[in-house]
Parts: C-alpha cells; structure tokens; sequence
C-alpha cells in the first residue's frame, strides 16, 4: 500500500505479504475478498468497505495528513512517535466507533490537537456504485460532532447504518484491534493520574488563594472598627486632658503674687554688703601677691640646694666606678700578658697555609671539570627521555588499538575472551604453538580490506583458537568446553604449512579485468594462521578487484573461470550445473567490518619495540654515570671542608699572637687615661657645704618677709563672713526669681496646650461619627446600628487588634494572593470529575489485568509442555553431533536458542 503525509512521517504500512518482528497494531481492512479498484492511478483488489483515503486535520499528533491505504491493509508499524495510534484512532472514530474501543478517553474532544479549537477526520470508503464519503468534525468546546455523508449533513446514527451495509464492524476485536487493551488502558490511567497530579498543585494553588482572599476581606471588615475605637479612645484622652490642663492653668496663676514680693525684699538686703566686700577684696588682693612673690622665691633655694646635694652625689658615684674600672683593667693586662708569653715557643704556621691552598686549587679544578660532564650527560638523558616518552606513546597507541578488538572480542562473544584469558595464564600447559582469535592476530594491511577478509571467512572461525598440535587442541577444548561450559570455536592447522603456496595463475593475467590482488596480500598473520586460511579458504587464490570489474563482471565470469570474486563492493560466487553445465552466477552486497579494520603494523611495533629498549638502555647508561659523578663530587665535598678547616684553625694560630700584643697595647692606653681623669672628694665636699650655708641664710631672710605679710588674714575672714551672708541671700532671691519663671512658662504652656486639646476634641468628634457610619457600611449593618454582628465579633477575636498589624497582615496577605495567577475555578471542577474518572479506570484495569495474566499463565504452561522435551532432544543430537565431528579432528555443536535466552 501507499501512504502519504504531510508535516509528519510514518514509517510504514505493511500488507499481508510484510510480517514485522516487533507488537504492531493490527487493522483488517474488510471481512471480505472482492474485485478490484484503482488505488493512486494503480489497479488493485478491492472490495467493498475498503479503506481508499484517511484524512486527518488537527487530529491528534497531526496539523494535516493524508493516508491511502492499500487493499489489503491488515497491520501498521512503526517507531514510538510516529502516529500509528493516531491513524488507528481516526479509522476508528470516522466510522462512528466507540471512544471505550480506543481506550484513550471517554471525550470525543481528548483527540483534536492540543491548542486548537476543533479537528476533524475524513474516511473515503469503496462503493461499486460510488464511494461513501465520511467526515467528522469535532469541537472541543462542547465536546460535540457535525457529521457529513458525501458533502451532506447528517447524523451519527445515519453514518453508523451506512457503515453496517458495508460490513464494517469497529467494535468487533476479530475485525478491529486497536492494541493489547490492557497496556493501552494502562498507559491512559498513568497520562490521566500525571495530567490530574499536574493540575492537583494548581487546585491546592486555586484554594490557598480562595483563603487568602477570605482573610483579606474580614482584615478589610475589622480594619474601619479597629480604626473607630482607636478614634474614640484618642478623643476620651483627649477630653481628660483638657480638664487636667484647665486645673493646672488656674494653680499657676494663684502661685506667681507671693513670689514677686520676697524677691524685692531680697534685693533691699543685699545691696550694702556687696559694697563691703569690694572694699576688702582691694587689700587682700595687694597682701597675696606680696606673699606668692616671696614663696616662689623660698621653693627655689630648696631646689638650689637639692642640686648642690645630687652634684656631690654624682661625683662620689663616678669615683668609685673610676676605681672598679682600673682594677679591672689592671688584671686583663696581667691574663693576656701570661698568654703571649705562653706562645712564644710555637713554630711559623705560613708553609702549612700555603700547602693547604694549593690542595684547594686542585679539587677546585676537578669540580669544575666534573661539572661540566655531568651537564653534558643530564642533556643526554633529556634528549633519551624524550625518544623514550615519544616511543612509549607510539607503542601504547599500537597496543590499545588491541585493546580496542579485545574489547569488542568480549562485548560480541563473552565466552571466547573467557576462554582467552584462561590460555593466556596457562600458555605453559601446552607443547607446540597456540594462537588466539583469528580476529586479534590477524593484522589487514590497509582498514578499507577488512570487508574482504570478513566475508569470505565466517564469524565463527574468526573468532577460533587455532592450535598447531592435535592434543593440545583436546586439553584445551576439555578445559573451556567440557569443565568451563564455554562456547568456543578452535581449528588444527595443517601438518604442511600452506601459508606460502602460490595462486593457480599469476595476478599479472587478472589485471586486464580490473584486479589488484589476492586476499592472501592484503592481511597478515601467523604462518599457521595463514597456512589455515590458505587450506581451507584459498585466500591465496581469491582476487580481489575494483569498479572496473564490477563494469565487466559477465566478460569477467566468462573469461576468468573464476569460482569466487570480490568487486568493490559485492562478492561473486560462480558455479557449475551439474545437470546442464551452466555457469550459475550469485552475488550479494559487502557489509561494513565489524572486527578487522582496527589496523596493527606488527613490523612498525617490533621495530618500536627494539628501538624502546634501545633507548631505556641508554638511559640506564648515562643514570650510572651521573651516579659516579656524584660519588666523585661527594668525596671531593668531603675533601674540601677538611681542607678549609685545617686552613682555619692555622690562620687562627698565626694571627692570635699578633691580636693578644695589640689588645695588650690598647688597654694599658685606657689605664693611663682612667689614671689621670681622677677627682678629689673632700674639696668637692667642703664647696657642696659651703654653698648649701649661703643658701640657707637667704632662705631666712625670705620667710621673716612672709610673716610681716600674713597680718592681712583678719581681712580675709571678715570677706568671709560677708560673702557667706550674700551667697545666701542671692541664692534665695535666684531660687524665688526661679520659681517665678519656670511658673510663667508653665502657665503660658498650659494655656497653649489647652487650646490645641479643643481643637482636638473638636476634630475627634467629627472622625468618629465619619469611623462609625463607614464601618457599619462595610459590614453590612443597618442604619443606626452601632453594636457588631456576633458571627463577626468572633471572626474579629482571631486577628490582630492594631491597625499597624492589621496593614502588615493586609499587605502579606494582598502579595500572597496576587502570586496565585491563571486560576478559576473550572480547574477545580475538573480536577474532582477527573478523580472519579480515575477510581472507575484503576477498577476495570484490575479485571482486565487479572483475565490477562491468566491468559499469559496458560499459554506458558502450555510452552513448557513442548519446549522441555525439545531441549532434551537437541542436547541428545548435540552430543552425537560432536562426537562425529571429534572423529574428523574437529569441533562442533547443536544448540537451542529460544526465546528470552541469552546465547
């Protein structure tokens, strides 16, 4: 059949000649064979009720799409996401089936496209007198069907007769399989449970905000109550304050005559002993200062003779010190006198200097020489770490490339790598030559060869172990076969190697025919290997040619007398009728390598090799150099320091002599010096007492003076006196002065304060009426009604009594509310309807799952009943299989794969 698609693609519709391998949906066309019809400007067998055209328009996963079945549609394949369950669902609803068939929805409007507002399929049935035209129309709004038959409008009912007269039955499973129902109800429950999770979060979203818009409007409701008490509280404190106020002006006013009296009493008093302390004030000012000049006068000999005292002092202290130093001095003289004298039997010391310096000359030299060939090496050892470094990189590419098969060995055939690893730890378990997979030794020139090799040698020998000896092929097979349970090929190859054996016919006589080589040149491998391959599949006698052969491929069998030939991209076998001496010709397309084009030069790697070891010798070389160096260079370290210390302790004999007679020079200069800088105490003694005498005679003299001044004291007392009677009477008159104005001030205040809390009271009354009339409109309360409602009195009771909470409250609630967008309540609604839907969906899936099971269970049961002898039977052929194949020095086996078994 044919199937067109625009804006989507299907993979395939097949016909019944096409069976797939994979669970396909499955659509007989008709109950019925018939004549035939023409189908895209073809002619085909058709019968009546046939499928001739599907057009589906936002339906489902399509914008638009049209599909022409052919006449024998029995099945629609395809990858996950292509649309067969779409094509299956329009056939299904265009024919006025049952949505319960599809088990996607109970909703007609579940199956338009998401986002648009309607969809529609049109099926185009054959009729011999002319074909039926169906079209469906779906709205999703109210979730309603037009229906036309043939450009006219009519019914579900007359579309659902129409059909019935072509024998067309939806709801019938025999004629009409959407797919296994249970995983289709399935997957609908689990797209209906996530559809009802996604919206689940939106309805707890829908009734978060329904309760934050509930609590806005009663914190909208308490808010002009709130603001009414606290109006009328304000205008209660306002009322007492201007009663307090009106009291406390009056007493004011009562206390300011007394006051105003005693304070001119004060002043009366006050002014004759002011004038009596100015003059007194005059004389006692003119005696102190007579007294301060002759005090300073007096504290200055006593400092006069403090200094005369400390003077003296300091001249005993330094004499004494004086003579500390001089003894001192006088035995370090004496200690390094006796130590010259000690040294002047000791021998001249300058011969030994100079033979020590020589010493240190030549070991100098021979550092120097050693230096520079240690330079010289480490640059050689660089140089070799580089070539070492470069090899070693070279060489690991190489080996992980074998790596690389290794791995693909494991992943494709786990048994055989088992295998391999057990021979690489037992290699010494066998006498002649071992070798492992063909596919890890073989080694394909060039990677674009490996399809050759590939196809014309089997999987299977590809992946043998080829052994050079009969018995060590049996030790080996008993062990991995036998004891280890492994699956593995292993081939003998021949007693008389044949890897060298030439072609029947030099190469040079198949070029004419576009040929390059034979297969035996185009790999390499070991000589038994090889020698194998040779025997058994004449790769030595296979050519390989090019698109030139491909061209003249007939001339080319004719000609050539080939029996196999490889082109570019296809291989030929050429055969003989044994009948009627025909050539018979086959050829097949060359499949991608899956095992050899990983390329590995083993010539390159052994050169590698022997050039990596060449290079680690060399640095093994120039290391053991560099060590001797170091040994040398240590013992000429050791060397040295003896050498500079035995140069050191003689200069150190040699110049002690000439340091001890220049100490000794040095301190008897400082001797001399400290002997001639003496000073006589008793005449300072006698000059310190003689100044302090004259001191203390001026020092008399200054406080006789002192005493003729202090007669003025009787003055100061009787200042005294009067001053003490003026404090107290100018402290009265300023505490009553006082008094007098902190009063006025207070009056003034409190005629003023009174005045605002008039205004205030006045300004109150009209606010509270204003609170009043506007909260009881908010709440809804009759006219005159001043008591709040009970329901709303306990509402009230549950919500801040402030109006600064009562706003931050408001304002939290308004942000919380305004983050709730894009909901209403039909979300709700549909969340509930979903729920229910959900419950009865869960509850027929169980019936169904539990018959599916059953159905499952007996088919098993009735699998073991066949396969288990079966088995039984194989494993009988397999081991008389083997045996034969034993007797012929090969190896081999019957195994059975079922299903769900790993091979």
């Amino acid at each position: 059949m044919a199937l067109q698609s625009k804006k989507r693609r299907i993979s395939h519709i097949l016909t019944n000649s096409q069976l797939p391998n994979s669970q396909n949906l499955l659509l007989p066309c008709s109950s019925q064979n018939g004549s035939f019809a023409q189908e895209n400007g073809q002619s085909g067998p058709c019968v009546e009720g046939s499928i001739r055209r599907i057009t589906m328009q936002n339906f489902l996963t399509y914008d638009h799409s049209e599909v022409y079945p052919g006449p024998n549609l029995n099945m629609i394949v395809g990858a996950n996401g292509t649309g067969k369950s779409s094509i299956v669902c329009a056939i299904c609803l265009g024919l006025a089936g049952k949505t319960a068939i599809l088990g996607r929805g109970d909703k007609v409007s579940l199956y338009v496209k998401r986002g648009c507002h309607k969809g529609s399929v049109e099926i185009e049935l054959y009729r011999k007198e002319g074909n039926l035209v169906i079209n469906r129309e779906i709205h999703v709004e109210n979730n309603q069907s037009v229906w036309m038959m043939n450009g006219k409008h009519s019914s579900q009912k007359a579309v659902e007769e129409a059909v019935k007269e072509l024998q067309i039955q939806v709801g019938n499973l025999c004629q009409f399989l959407p797919q296994n129902l249970c995983k289709e109800k399935a997957n609908f429950l689990e797209k209906a449970k996530q559809r009802n999770e996604r919206n689940k979060v939106d309805v707890e979203r829908y009734h978060m905000k329904r309760r934050h818009l509930d609590m806005i409007q009663m914190l909208e409701k308490k808010k002009p109550w709130v603001e009414y008490e606290t109006a009328r509280k304000e205008l209660e404190e306002v009322k007492k304050q201007r009663e307090e106020m009106k009291k406390t002006a009056k007493s004011l006013k009562e206390t300011q005559a007394p006051l105003l009296k005693k304070i001119q009493a004060m002043e009366s008093k006050l002014q004759p002993i002011e004038n009596q302390m100015k003059e007194k004030t005059v004389k006692i000012r003119e005696a102190s200062q007579r007294c301060k000049h002759k005090q300073d006068q007096l504290d200055r000999k006593h400092k006069e003779i403090d200094d005369i005292k400390q003077a003296l002092s300091l001249k005993q202290t330094e004499e004494t010190d004086r003579q500390k130093r001089i003894g001192n001095t006088q035995r370090m003289i004496q200690d390094l006198q006796r130590e010259l004298d000690n040294m002047g039997s000791q021998e001249d010391v300058t011969p030994k200097i100079e033979k020590v310096n020589a010493d240190l000359r030549t070991i100098l030299e021979e550092k120097a020489r050693l230096d520079g060939e240690q330079q010289d090496l480490r640059r050689d050892k660089d140089e070799g770490f580089g070539e070492l470094r470069r090899l070693q990189i070279r060489l690991r590419g190489l080996e992980d490339m074998m790596n690389r098969k290794e791995e693909m060995l494991r992943n494709r055939f786990r048994d055989t790598y088992q295998a391999l690893q057990w021979l690489r730890k037992n290699r010494n378990l066998f006498e002649g030559n071992v070798y492992e997979p063909m596919m890890l030794v073989i080694n394909v020139r060039d990677p674009k060869f490996a399809k050759y090799i590939e196809s014309h040698v089997p999987v299977n020998d590809l992946r043998a172990f080829v052994f050079q000896k009969q018995r060590d092929m049996e030790k080996f097979m008993s062990e991995v076969r036998d004891n280890q349970k492994l699956r593995v090929n292993s081939v003998i190859a021949p007693l008389e190697s044949c890897a060298n054996r030439p072609p029947s016919r030099p190469l040079e006589s198949l070029k004419r025919f576009g040929f390059i080589s034979y297969l035996r040149e185009l790999f390499d491998a070991p000589d038994e290997v090889m020698s194998y391959l040779v025997h058994q599949y004449r790769v030595n006698d296979v050519p390989v040619g090019t698109e030139k052969t491909k061209s003249m491929i007939e001339t080319v069998i004719k000609e050539s007398q080939l029996r196999m030939i490889y082109t570019a991209e296809e291989k030929y076998t050429v055969k003989k009728s044994a009948y009627s001496n025909k050539t018979i010709s086959s050829n097949s397309a060359l499949r991608p390598s899956q095992f050899l084009s990983m390329a590995i030069d083993s010539e390159e790697k052994r050169q590698l090799e022997e050039q990596l070891s060449a290079a680690q010798q060399k640095v093994e070389d120039v290391d053991a150099r560099m060590k001797s160096i170091q040994e040398q260079q240590g013992k000429l370290d050791r060397r040295d320091n003896e050498l500079r210390t035995e140069k050191k302790r003689l200069s150190e004999i040699k110049g002690k002599k000439r340091q001890l007679e220049q100490k000794i020079s040095t301190k008897q200069d400082s001797l001399r010096q400290m002997e001639q800088s003496g000073i006589n105490l008793q005449e300072a003694e006698e000059e310190a007492k003689a100044k302090i005498s004259d001191v203390n005679d001026q020092k008399v003299a200054i406080v006789e003076e002192i005493l003729n001044f202090m007669k003025v004291s009787k003055l100061s007392m009787e200042k005294v006196y009067l001053a003490l009677e003026s404090a107290g009477l100018a402290a009265e008159k300023t505490q009553l002065e006082s008094d007098l104005r902190e009063g006025s001030a207070e009056l003034r205040r409190a005629e003023q304060e009174f005045a605002q809390l008039d205004q205030r009271k006045t300004s109150l009354l009209g606010t509270c009426k204003s609170l009043m009339r506007r909260a009881s409109e908010i709440c809804n309360m009759n006219p005159g009604e001043t008591v709040v409602p009970e329901i709303l009195r306990t509402a009230f009771s549950e919500l801040p009594d402030t109006l600064d909470e009562i706003d931050a409250m408001l304002n939290e609630e308004r942000a919380r509310a305004e983050c709730f967008t894009g909901l209403n309540e039909a979300v709700v609604e549909e969340y509930s309807k979903r729920e229910k839907e959900i419950k009865n969906m869960e509850k027929e899936l169980e019936e169904k799952t539990k018959a599916l099971n059953e159905y499952r269970q007996n088919i098993s049961e009735a699998k073991e009943r066949w396969l288990n002898p079966l088995k039984l039977l194989v494993e009988q052929i397999n081991e008389k299989f083997s045996d034969f194949f034993r007797s012929m020095n090969c190896a081999g086996e019957v195994d059975l794969h079922s299903e769900n078994e790993v091979s």
